[in-house]
């Protein structure tokens, strides 16, 4: 298992639509990257002048993310991303 240090976490990002809603298969090279993700695994968080700073998002949360962010990380056979907290955005309920 991969458990990302200070404020990082670990996401995977979510598949996007292959089909628009009129029922045309878009190729893959023309598709937009997806910048939602489901959270896997948050770090412990950082400190900073003596305060502890608070991670917001937990594991399962899903999340919209930075287009460039983060570092790709392939482990068990699944790519994963680990991003910094600041390069998440908001918080999708």
């Amino acid at each position: 298992m991969i458990k990302p240090l200070g404020s990082r976490v670990l996401i995977k990002m979510k598949e996007g639509e292959e089909t628009t809603k009129s029922g045309i298969i878009i190729a893959q090279a023309a598709q937009e990257k997806p910048q939602i993700a489901e959270v896997i695994e948050v770090g412990p968080g950082e400190v900073f002048d003596g305060k502890k700073e608070e991670m917001l998002v937990k594991k399962g949360d899903n999340v919209i993310i930075s287009q460039y962010a983060g570092t790709e990380v392939k482990y068990e056979g699944v790519e994963y991303k680990i991003v910094k907290q600041e390069d998440i955005l908001a918080i999708v309920e």
